[in-house]
């Protein structure tokens, strides 16, 4: 066995342990502070997020522009992920000029950034799948794809919940329905919002907007990196 698919196991096994951790009080009270914050956020902005998340969720399930991607058919695990990183550099770089541009518009041009990074994190996601040898025209990798996502950002409970059916793939989609209402968006929704809400509402102060765009993309762009490699070396090692 090489050093590099040593190392990608043991990275892999601290990933599993940290998905599958049970909540810490930190966590739960994080989550509740959430709750209290979305209480004081106007409806308004929480329905134009909510209305742009749904909409790209149909997309990914129905396919759209995203199935273009052929499969990567050779290559090692080390050249595979090394293909990887240099997208996710580049996903990380184009997500910081969304946030940094938008930011520094004020509130609508602000508001504008949640869908635009929501779909460079969708395509970053169907791109790796590619690489790692995934046939993203298949109706269930983009399930999967969306698992992956809500892996990244949720809540340390949903996650645990999600892992479970991320680490017994093969068995579970054997039951998945083919069926774009079977799958819990609405969950999705509030999870991914719950996740990102304060940083990107800060987004939107006068002044910071810009920075914290900036800075706050190309977080999240990166755990996200972190969690697919992951979640796609589960299922290739």
């Amino acid at each position: 066995m090489s050093t590099y698919r040593e190392n990608a196991l043991k990275e892999l096994k601290l990933w599993r342990s940290k998905m599958a951790k049970r909540p810490s009080i930190t966590d739960k009270l994080s989550k509740g502070i959430q709750n209290k914050t979305n209480n004081l956020i106007p409806e308004k902005v929480h329905t134009i997020i909510t209305g742009a998340i749904k909409n790209m969720v149909k997309a990914v399930i129905s396919g759209s522009e995203y199935t273009t991607k052929k499969p990567l058919d050779h290559g090692t695990l080390e050249e595979r992920e090394a293909l990887v990183r240099e997208k996710l550099d580049f996903y990380k770089k184009a997500a910081a000029v969304s946030g940094a541009g938008t930011g520094a518009g004020g509130i609508l041009l602000g508001l504008a950034d949640f869908p635009i990074l929501l779909s460079l994190k969708i395509k970053f996601l169907f791109d790796v799948a590619s690489l790692y040898g995934f046939d993203v025209r298949d109706y269930r990798e983009r399930i999967y794809i969306l698992y992956v996502f809500q892996l990244a950002f949720s809540s340390q409970e949903k996650r645990n919940k999600v892992y479970k059916y991320v680490e017994n793939w093969d068995n579970y989609i054997k039951n998945f329905p083919y069926d774009i209402n079977s799958f819990e968006w609405r969950s999705f929704q509030q999870e991914y919002r719950d996740y990102i809400d304060l940083a990107k509402m800060l987004q939107l102060v006068p002044g910071i907007g810009a920075v914290v765009g900036a800075y706050a993309n190309y977080q999240l762009m990166d755990k996200l990196g972190d969690t697919a490699v992951n979640a796609y070396r589960m299922r290739v090692l």
